[in-house]
């Protein structure tokens, strides 16, 4: 073996018994909603950030340079946004379900953790962000 790099494409496999093995991340989505408990949250609106992570296998994608094999980023990123910005509800969790709902919409989205930002959360004491986050998996 010479000390040479290959000229051949890599191609590895996830590691076993790893769930989040390969993965797409958006970060920082930003949409404005009317998400919230208190009359004023649904009146006014406030900007939401989402982060949205979906598991998923890239090897065949990867292997083939082929976009229908793997997720198409800024379809997910459209739909989440839209899914954010539609249909007050009460909680951030139940946002987070939506959109969940949004990603298991791919087909080759096997899992996704999801993480709501609602940096304008009316709360009476200094804050940075209030966050919530779930992990879903395909059944």
């Amino acid at each position: 073996m010479s000390g040479m790099p290959s000229t051949e494409p890599f191609t590895g496999v996830a590691r076993p018994g790893d769930p989040w093995g390969d993965s797409v991340t958006l970060t920082g989505l930003r949409a404005t909603g009317f998400h919230g408990v208190f009359a004023e949250e649904r009146r006014m609106g406030q900007e939401f950030v989402i982060d949205v992570t979906v598991a998923l296998d890239l090897a065949q994608a990867a292997a083939t340079d082929r976009l229908e094999l793997t997720l198409h980023y800024g379809e997910l990123a459209e739909q989440v946004v839209a899914a954010v910005e539609r249909d007050p509800v009460d909680l951030i969790e139940t946002v987070a379900e939506r959109v969940a709902g949004v990603v298991f919409g791919f087909a080759v989205a096997q899992g996704v953790r999801v993480t709501i930002h609602k940096p304008q959360a009316p709360i009476t004491v200094p804050f940075s962000d209030v966050a919530v986050t779930i992990t879903r998996w395909r059944a």
